[in-house]
């Protein structure tokens, strides 16, 4: 049944209504249209020729299953502020002239199959402020040049196939910058530092390599820094000293050597406690409303290793995650005591590592962590009675290490029971992994007193049962012998009936 309105619509929003097929054509007579949403339907096919020459201000036709290039026409529109084409089909380089719709605030074409370079074009939108392009297969070398003075603040590029060296060329006020997932190769570039308003930068899964270079210092803002799974190498902990804002700091699966630096934990003061100001539920959306029409847009989910699998962090509450991930490098040193100060962590993985000595019982202050990974290491001594302060903890790994000793008990390490994260330990006992420590086992029985228990109890049966058999016996015995047999009386007759009356006298 097609639904044709009588009436000229400013605003139609159809968004969830289970709409299949292609995109409407009854819509191409609302020539007075400016807002149009038909996100989260079935719709496929291509994008229409007539929908490109509408004068929107929004135009979201996101999560659904349309396909093909898409129109030049749908970017000589001086209107559009909003575009939101994200997880369709779509396909095609995008068109040269994207620039020329220099009213766009929030250009959103990720998860899509859009190929080829980045139209230099798009550095003229002055007025852009969300750009994401992730999940395409866009490729190339060379980013366009932004103006330094752009009201851009969020940039997605990530999950491309993007290679050369790391590009810097976005204006200075971004605040967040994600260039994960793509073919990066090379050092950072020390110029990083002129994106002085930079909060969150994601480079992880790339190929950069060397060490973290000092200028990082100079990017005082920074709140999150995921590095990982990249060719890092050096002992460069202590570049990021001074980055105290720091809430969420991710280098696994890197060639990082040498020591946790003291001075590197000390000055992670943004992991210490939340900042005062802190408000649960800080939202990464943006809106736009008018009188007739509103929506928003949030900020890509922060794909970090939590509790042993990847999750993503909601922007809308990422404020509230504190993390820090040194996995599976090749540091080798002690467990800084200090550590333990960073009572904001909710989660620490030092696994993979060549770290050694005892585990400080200063990590048992870590009030607010639910997970702790010290697994595969050269640890020793045994697992601090300090654990079981750690009343949020979920997830404990301590296995492959040389841990002795009793696992504690109380608290949450009662709930920490599963022997997979103690494996490889030796020395370890404890309830957790079924194993018995010293102290637990019963004392053996002596002998003597299990004989002298024993003996009553066996010479009471043999007594019990021996009386009534050795009367039935002598019974038929005496039968066989011809006892009872009729016989003239005599002197040794009456001498046999009273010897077997004797007999079983003795046996009564």
């Amino acid at each position: 049944m097609k639904i044709v309105p009588k009436c000229r619509l400013f605003g139609l929003s159809l968004r969830s209504s289970g709409l299949q097929g292609d995109i409407p054509k009854w819509i191409s007579t609302q020539t007075n249209l400016s807002f149009l949403d038909l996100s989260m339907n079935q719709l496929h096919g291509p994008f229409p020729q007539w929908l490109a020459e509408f004068h929107f201000l929004f135009l979201i036709l996101s999560h659904n299953k349309l396909s093909g290039s898409l129109p030049t026409a749908l970017f000589r529109s001086s209107s559009l502020s909003i575009l939101a084409l994200s997880h369709n089909n779509f396909s095609g380089e995008l068109p040269k002239n994207i620039g020329d719709a220099w009213s766009l605030i929030v250009l959103m074409l990720d998860g899509n199959n859009f190929f080829g370079p980045i139209p230099q074009s798009i550095s003229q939108i002055s007025s852009l402020a969300l750009l994401d392009l992730s999940r395409n297969r866009l490729s190339g070398n060379i980013f366009p040049v932004f103006n330094p003075q752009m009201n851009l603040w969020y940039a997605d590029f990530s999950s491309n196939q993007f290679s050369g060296e790391v590009p810097t060329t976005f204006p200075t006020g971004i605040v967040i910058l994600a260039l994960g997932g793509n073919k990066f190769s090379g050092a950072l570039p020390s110029n990083l530092t002129k994106l002085r308003n930079l909060e969150r930068l994601e480079l992880q899964d790339d190929n950069i390599s060397g060490e973290l270079p000092n200028s990082l210092l100079q990017i005082s803002h920074l709140r999150v820094l995921n590095l990982r799974n990249n060719s890092l190498q050096g002992s460069t902990l202590k570049t990021l000293s001074n980055l105290q804002n720091l809430q969420i700091l991710d280098l696994t699966s890197n060639n990082l050597t040498g020591e946790i630096p003291v001075e590197f934990v000390n000055n992670l003061t943004g992991m210490i406690e939340a900042p005062p100001n802190w408000t649960p539920g800080v939202d990464l959306t943006v809106s736009f409303s008018s009188p007739h029409f509103s929506t928003e847009f949030a900020v890509n989910e922060l794909i970090v290793n939590w509790k042993k699998s990847k999750q993503g962090l909601s922007s809308h509450n990422i404020d509230m995650y504190f993390l820090l991930d040194l996995s599976n490098n090749q540091l080798s040193s002690e467990i800084p005591a200090s550590l333990g100060a960073l009572k904001a962590l909710k989660m620490l993985n030092l696994s993979f590592n060549k770290l050694f000595g005892k585990i400080p019982a200063s990590l048992g202050d870590l009030q607010n962590v639910e997970g702790l990974d010290l697994s595969h290491n050269k640890l020793s001594g045994s697992i601090p009675i300090a654990f079981t302060k750690l009343q949020q903890l979920t997830t404990l790994d301590v296995s492959n290490n040389k841990l002795t000793g009793r696992i504690p008990i109380s608290g949450q390490m009662n709930a920490m029971a599963d022997p997979n994260f103690y494996a490889n330990n030796s020395g370890l006992c404890g309830y957790q992994i079924r194993v018995p420590c010293p102290g637990d086992l019963p004392p053996a029985p002596k002998l003597q007193d299990h004989d002298n228990k024993e003996e009553p109890w066996i010479l009471q049966e043999a007594v019990g049962i021996g009386y009534p058999v050795g009367f039935l016996l002598t019974i038929g015995i005496i039968f066989l012998a011809g006892y009872f047999n009729p016989s003239p009386p005599s002197n040794s007759c009456h001498r046999r009936r009273h010897h077997p009356h004797w007999l079983i006298k003795q046996h009564i």
